[in-house]
């Protein structure tokens, strides 16, 4: 099985090793259970809140 991993944080609570975090464990997750990462996808994004 091939898979993607999405990792995103927008809360001022968060920081970049929460994504670094949701990284590790996708990737872990993946090699567990035979699937190849094909690519990630980081998204930085704002709170929607103003």
């Amino acid at each position: 099985m091939k898979a993607v991993i999405y990792a995103r944080y927008s809360s001022d609570n968060q920081r970049e090793e929460s994504i670094e975090g949701q990284i590790r464990e996708c990737t872990a997750f993946a090699e567990k259970n035979g699937i190849t990462i094909l690519r990630h996808y980081i998204d930085r994004a704002f709170s929607a809140k103003t």
